[in-house]
């Protein structure tokens, strides 16, 4: 029998904590808020199960319609919390997915992927991979979810995620330009907000933030055992090995990030990355200056946040450069 607190196996502060007896105790991202009508935006959403058998779910956005058979931009979005908190259910996204659903005026599917350490590294892909194709089953009117069936725009289709969620969006984005993919997808653009990339070599905002970049350092090789290191493709796109950006199955990409977040520099490099690999897309970058991590999910009401959420309404909905029309 045991007496008093578990011992501690592994910290990963802010984040979390595992003890010796397996337990697993997440710090941040465990809150529920239920899905309804939203009375500041007027935004209704609904979970959905996706897969039974993995758990995997989702949490669907759609706005006020002006009519009843009104179609609009799909977006498929991807959380944050270094792959090992948060969900679309906590208030945290809940509340920011409505905030964006409303202005950018798209059927958002908010995908619940499972996490690390439990599911370790390449679950979070499998399984946002999945639900893409779950989504894109709907094309022809004919799945299991009636708002995608009537209202989801397939030839407006968007990734889209926060940090940890960024990358997965990446990664997705990516994965759908192999032409051995095995899927038909035609993806119109990839919006990544201060996405979660790393590498060995510091940059000079790591070198700066020394705490932060201590917890960056530990991360990849918690989440992601089988490949544990910093300059992995999967979280080091500009690695040497990585796969060539011009690959990117996407038609345009916006990059987000802020002037104090530690991921900046990493963002940065990626778009120059980008922009300069032959793609023949359209890259574009925008900087919130003066904000940190993902500071939009925390004030929504902020201007800056406003502004950040009206950018990427404004990306959501543009139409595509002609040149790029297939």
């Amino acid at each position: 029998m045991e007496f008093g607190e578990p011992e501690t196996a592994f910290e990963l502060l802010p984040l979390l904590r595992v003890y010796k007896n397996g337990r697993i105790e997440r710090l941040i991202g465990t809150d529920f808020v239920p899905p309804g009508t939203d009375p500041l935006t007027g935004v209704t959403s609904k979970d959905v199960t996706i897969f039974p058998e993995s758990g995997v779910s989702a949490r669907l956005f759609l706005p006020n319609l002006t009519h009843s058979t009104q179609r609009l931009p799909l977006v498929v979005y991807f959380h944050g919390g270094c792959f090992c908190t948060q969900s679309p259910f906590t208030a945290k996204y809940h509340n920011y997915l409505n905030a964006l659903t409303a202005e950018a005026k798209v059927l958002a599917v908010s995908v619940n992927y499972r996490k690390a350490p439990e599911h370790p590294i390449p679950a979070a892909y499998e399984d946002s991979w999945a639900a893409l194709q779950w989504a894109i089953s709907h094309c022809e009117g004919k799945g299991p979810e009636v708002w995608l069936n009537k209202h989801a725009d397939f030839r407006r289709l968007f990734l889209a995620g926060a940090s940890a969620g960024a990358n997965i969006a990446h990664n997705l984005a990516m994965l759908a330009g192999e032409p051995d993919s095995g899927e038909n997808m035609e993806l119109v653009g990839v919006a990544l907000e201060h996405p979660y990339f790393w590498g060995s070599a510091r940059t000079a905002k790591e070198a700066e933030d020394s705490m932060r970049t201590r917890l960056f350092e530990r991360l990849w090789g918690f989440i992601c055992p089988a490949r544990p290191e910093n300059d992995d493709p999967w979280v080091n796109p500009v690695a040497e090995g990585a796969a060539r950006l011009a690959g990117m199955g996407s038609g345009r990409v916006l990059v987000c990030v802020a002037e104090k977040d530690v991921l900046r520099d990493r963002g940065r490099h990626y778009y120059e990355a980008l922009a300069g690999s032959g793609w023949l897309g359209v890259a574009e970058i925008v900087e919130s200056e003066d904000e940190d991590h993902l500071f939009h999910l925390n004030d929504l009401e902020g201007q800056k946040a406003k502004d950040l959420i009206r950018r990427l309404g404004a990306f959501f909905n543009r139409d595509m450069p002609h040149s790029l029309l297939r």
